[in-house]
């Protein structure tokens, strides 16, 4: 897969902007991709120095539309942590 595909977009929530201050951003990422190639990915596009990566998955829920139930959503988050120091100055607004 290609490095700069693997990141989605940044999931800036209320509680994402509260783990910026200790060092750590949130992406919403391909489902398939490894915790290796989101730390490659991060590295590359903004270039820091990735800690660690925890990855979250949230699973779709059932809808109702009409008569008709159907799956909606479902979304695969990782958290990176970046060593002390290094910032990402995507979300801090410069």
């Amino acid at each position: 897969m290609d490095i700069f595909k693997i990141l989605k977009k940044p999931l800036i929530t209320e509680k994402s902007s509260m783990l910026q201050g200790q060092g750590k951003y949130v992406f919403e990422v391909y489902p398939r991709t490894t915790k290796t190639q989101i730390k490659q990915a991060v590295e590359v596009s903004f270039d820091v120095k990735v800690e660690a990566v925890n990855i979250i998955r949230i699973r779709g829920e059932m809808k109702r539309i009409g008569q008709n139930w159907r799956k909606v959503g479902g979304i695969r988050k990782a958290i990176v942590t970046l060593k002390k120091g290094e910032t990402i100055p995507l979300f801090e607004g410069a």
